[in-house]
């Protein structure tokens, strides 16, 4: 009964952390949950108070990060807290394992030995895991903090030599390229100087790991819609397929025509229209998962 009791105590406490979430949980946060609750409801909640804190622990901060939103860490901090409630509550069996042998005939005594040893040798094959768990998933950290520093260097870089404008916007970051710099008018081969900047564009994009990458292509109001969709197409392709033959990995970049639907100026005016026919190349936020 004091079992059951512990388990539905644990089953409310998931019930709370999922009912706060803003996204499903991953499978990650799932097992640890489940892996808590059983060492929890055995032997570790008597024979490994300590080992059974660690792992709460490490799922609270699991719990947390899911929370937040922090889908890497979220997925990094529950593989550790899986493992260590593993770990409790295979300590847990141990001591058990322990007691139950003084009370045991000798030929039991020698088989619990012998499972006393093999449980050694999984504590010890756990603890050295958990290590070199931990080791990598700091040198992963480290990486991607590194990736992400080059990243934002190499956009700094970009607009610095005013090759492109550069702004955060809630869809993500947007590199902006004036139209009269990339095309001819109503044409949509790529000039000779645009290549240049746009190979200093794909230079910056490199360096954003796996985050996808949509282009669009934007025109003036003057013209019908239908020639301006096609025109704004017709360049946001050949755009992308410039960054493509540059390095940039076919399968992150999608091209899309806009047309005269999203102005940032007032068409009215010569310098409005200027600024309406552009390429924006959007590095898209990557979702919580």
């Amino acid at each position: 009964m004091k079992h059951r009791n512990v388990i539905g105590l644990a089953a409310t406490s998931i019930a709370l952390a999922l009912g706060c979430a803003s996204s499903p949980a991953p499978q990650e946060l799932l097992d640890a949950r489940m892996a808590y609750t059983r060492a929890e409801g055995g032997e570790a909640r008597q024979y490994s108070p300590a080992g059974l804190h660690e792992a709460k622990v490490a799922l609270d901060k699991a719990e947390q990060a899911h929370l937040d939103g922090e889908a890497e860490q979220t997925r990094d901090a529950a593989y550790v807290a899986m493992r260590k409630a593993q770990l409790a509550e295979i300590q847990g069996r141990t001591v058990e394992l322990q007691r139950t042998d003084e009370a045991e005939t000798a030929n039991a005594a020698a088989k619990a030995r012998g499972d006393l040893s093999q449980t050694r040798d999984k504590l010890q094959q756990t603890g050295a895991k958990l290590q070199a768990t931990d080791e990598k998933l700091e040198a992963e950290r480290e990486a991607r903090a590194q990736a992400e520093t080059r990243a934002r260097e190499a956009l700094m870089r970009l607009a610095a030599a005013n090759a492109a404008a550069v702004k955060e916007e809630p869809r993500g970051t947007v590199i902006t390229l004036p139209g009269n710099v990339l095309f001819a008018s109503g044409k949509s081969e790529l000039l000779a100087g645009a290549q240049e900047r746009l190979s200093q564009v794909a230079d910056a994009l490199k360096d954003q790991e796996d985050k996808k990458i949509l282009i669009e292509g934007h025109t003036d109001s003057r013209g019908s819609e239908s020639m301006n969709m096609d025109l704004s197409r017709r360049r946001a392709e050949a755009v992308s397929s410039l960054l493509i033959t540059r390095g940039i990995p076919a399968e992150r970049v999608t091209s899309v025509g806009v047309g005269p639907s999203r102005p940032v100026a007032d068409n009215t005016s010569a310098e409005g229209r200027a600024n309406n026919r552009r390429v924006e190349i959007v590095i898209q936020a990557t979702e919580p998962r």
